[in-house]
């Protein structure tokens, strides 16, 4: 009964200072609001980045000219630095011992493919590799061949299909033996890809896989800078695997002892690194700005509890004189602080939630609700109403009853 009585009593304290409740109802909600969209983003982006690992694979190392993420523009030293190239690819092949499946990477074009009179969208990724493409990449073969190296040392224009291609070109015919024209080129579909997914929306299954040597002669460019992937051969010797091709890079490149590497290798865990230092970013924010928020709402929650007992002394009066002791006041108004705290972090509670997921729609991934977050949530506003409630409860509860009656 004391509860509702509360409750009820809390409303009428809002109502009676309706601006003053809004704006302090309005800065819970914000301070609320900023910390949860911030966590559930993050955790968000969370659950889609491991999702997304485990679908590359966390055995596959990426030698490449440049880091994966960079802050800012580029400084000197990353604009001057060489071009990785396809015979660099085809030197740490050679040379390296622990490393296998090594698989130069480029995009020859982005464009449509024809058979007949169909054509696909004019975005599909030429990519240029060779056998080892698809394992590192975590595509399946569904149907026909992979890439062979006989394809690559006789530049063969043959083509291995993703699963959209498959679905534009060929809805009503088996693709493998077809031809299909890429760029004026005519190429043998010799495989079919599974379907692998899609990563903020763009397709893995839009693309066509091509002997990297055809690329180069149909498209020029031997010189052109280009990715090299590879794989350690189990887990356990990631790092035997990055050491040696780090040495071999540096060898390939006459990199001078002193000198640091003037190329980059990408890993899953070094990208788990770069994505936890970016979303340490998006927590601090978050709970930065809503702890500021939170503080102001605070004040404004003590000044309305201030008010509230001002216009409510003769009320305390009453209940002083018919035997209501000091904590029975105390009590009263925390709750009713407690209680003004709780519907503004309710509602900056599912807003947050609410906004925070947009992101998994837009990515197309599972909605996340963090559950310690939403514990956080009541206990912080629960605490900011004892925090900011205590001195006008105490205050409540030192008033004189005979000074209080007299009140008007």
């Amino acid at each position: 009964m004391q509860i509702f009585e509360t409750v009820s009593q809390a409303t009428d304290s809002l109502k009676a200072n309706k601006l003053r409740s809004f704006l302090t109802l309005l800065a819970l909600v914000i301070g609320v609001f900023s910390v949860i969209v911030s966590t559930t983003a993050v955790a968000v982006l969370d659950n889609f980045f491991t999702n997304t690992m485990s679908i590359l694979g966390s055995d596959v190392i990426t030698v490449q000219k440049n880091p994966a993420v960079q802050m800012g523009p580029r400084d000197a030293s990353l604009r001057n630095r060489k071009n990785i190239k396809f015979e660099d690819a085809e030197d740490l092949q050679e040379r390296a011992r622990v490393a296998e499946g090594t698989s130069p990477v480029t995009t020859f074009s982005f464009t449509k493919i024809t058979y007949e009179d169909l054509e696909t969208d004019p975005d599909v990724r030429v990519r240029g590799s060779n056998s080892e493409y698809i394992e590192n990449n975590a595509f399946t073969l569904g149907d026909g061949r992979n890439i062979t190296p006989e394809d690559v040392q006789y530049k063969r224009n043959v083509v291995v299909l993703g699963k959209d291609v498959q679905v534009e070109l060929f809805p009503n015919e088996y693709p493998l033996g077809k031809t299909v024209r890429i760029d004026g080129n005519p190429y043998q579909v010799v495989g079919l890809l599974e379907k692998k997914g899609q990563i903020f929306g763009n397709s893995f299954d839009n693309i066509a896989i091509i002997p990297y040597t055809t690329g180069i002669n149909n498209y020029g460019g031997a010189n052109r800078g280009i990715g090299i992937q590879l794989r350690a051969p189990e887990i356990s010797k990631i790092e035997d695997t990055i050491e040696e091709v780090t040495g071999i890079m540096r060898v390939i490149r006459a990199v001078n002892p002193a000198d640091e590497n003037d190329f980059e290798l990408i890993t899953n865990d070094s990208l788990s690194g770069t994505f936890d230092a970016f979303t340490g970013v998006l927590y601090a924010a978050g709970f930065f700005i809503g702890l500021i928020t939170l503080l102001g709402a605070g004040i404004g929650v003590m000044n309305i509890m201030l008010v509230s007992v001002t216009e409510r002394t003769k009320e305390i009066g009453v209940r002083k004189a018919v035997g209501a002791t000091r904590k029975a006041i105390v009590s009263q108004f925390l709750m009713e602080a407690i209680f003004v705290c709780q519907i503004g972090g309710l509602i900056g509670l599912l807003l947050g939630v609410g906004a925070g997921n947009y992101v998994a729609i837009l990515i197309d991934t599972e909605p996340v609700i963090p559950l310690w977050s939403v514990l956080g949530s009541f206990f912080g506003m629960t605490l900011i109403g004892l925090v900011f409630g205590v001195f006008p409860a105490f205050k409540a509860s030192r008033l004189d009853p005979i000074e209080s009656l007299r009140y008007e």
